[in-house]
This record gives structure tokens, C-alpha cells and sequence, in this order.
């Protein structure tokens, strides 16, 4: 997890990440202070997703003082508009066949399991599911 965290969150990288205007970032905050984020991008759609014009969530974090709190519904349906907004019909994303709170999160969003691949962690490779929904 250490090894992933100092490559994928270093500033260098958040700020290509930022900078990209194809992605589609989405801020929720709480009492002035940032509750959850989401990252929405349209690159290449794995064969397992069905559906037109798709793309993908590719990060959703919330705080973990902020479970349970609705922050996170919220945070969906925004993306799902801003998705609609920019014309996608189709929204993706990957999560670690462990991490169940997740699952059921986007289960009860309508997303299913419609794949799997590969995830590596650092130097542990991981089985991500794919799951997938109409917008």
C-alpha cells in the first residue's frame, strides 16, 4: 500500500492528474473541509463494460470521519450528472474484490460486476472487479 500511495499521490502526479483536461474532478466538502473526492476520465473501456459512450470513476474517497454520513451518496449522484452533462451514457469502475463495504456502496447505485483484472498494489497483485451501470 506504501509503495502505491508514493506513486500514484506524489504532487507531480496529482498535478498532470489536475492539469488533464479530460478528467472530470468533483470536490464535496463538510464544515469548510474536504469531505471526498471523485475523478471521472474517459479513456480505453475494458471489453468486459457494456453500454455506450462509457467512462470511468476512477478514484472515490471519503473521509473515513465522513462514513455513514450520506457524503458519499451525495457524491455519486454528482458524478452520475456531471457524467449525463457530458453526454456519457455508460459509468465504470474498478474495485478490490475484498473491499465489500465498497461493493455494496455501488451495488445499491445499480453498478454490476460485469468483469475482473489485475490491480498492482505495489508488489502485490490484486483482483480488481469491474462493475458497471447504465446513467
Amino acid at each position: 500500500m506504501q509503495a502505491y500511495l508514493e506513486s500514484a499521490f506524489t504532487v507531480p502526479q496529482l498535478t498532470t492528474e489536475l492539469n488533464d483536461p479530460q478528467a472530470i474532478w468533483v470536490l464535496a466538502g463538510v464544515e469548510d473541509e474536504l469531505a471526498a473526492y471523485a475523478k471521472l476520465f474517459p479513456g480505453e473501456v475494458p471489453e468486459c463494460v457494456r453500454g455506450d459512450s462509457a467512462i470511468e470513476l476512477v478514484r472515490f474517497y471519503v473521509d473515513q470521519r465522513w462514513h455513514g454520513s450520506g457524503v458519499a451518496s451525495k457524491l455519486m449522484e454528482i458524478c452520475l450528472n456531471e457524467a449525463r452533462q457530458h453526454g456519457f451514457k455508460t459509468m465504470y469502475l474498478g474495485v478490490w474484490e475484498k473491499n465489500f463495504r465498497a461493493q455494496t456502496f455501488y451495488r445499491k447505485w445499480h453498478f454490476e460486476r460485469t468483469g475482473e483484472h489485475l490491480f498492482q498494489m505495489g508488489d502485490d497483485p490484486q483482483t480488481d472487479w469491474w462493475m458497471s451501470r447504465a446513467i
